[in-house]
């Protein structure tokens, strides 16, 4: 097996890892998201889904700023949003 065959596999089951981790995380919380805001069943499902569907979204994206760009400047500006986010989300 070629080293770039090997690194590739690594990084799909490093970005399954993170995927599954992010859907077990959201799992445990969303019964305490739901009496905390008092949501309905049909909003509840849809912020916890929009968390999933973000990184779908994210990982299928992703790919065109690092053509363009290359990977450390898209890797530096996913880390500001993501910076960003977890400011509007402490907010």
């Amino acid at each position: 097996m070629s080293r770039r065959i090997f690194y590739w596999a690594i990084t799909s089951a490093l970005a399954g890892f993170l995927f599954g981790f992010d859907t077990v995380v959201i799992s445990g919380a969303e019964q305490r998201i739901q009496a905390l805001w008092n949501l309905s069943a049909g909003v509840h499902g849809v912020a916890l889904a929009a968390a999933l569907y973000g990184t779908v979204i994210g990982s299928l994206s992703g790919a065109f700023p690092a053509d363009r760009l290359g990977r450390k400047p898209t890797l530096l500006w996913v880390g500001a949003l993501y910076i960003f986010s977890a400011l509007g989300s402490a907010l």
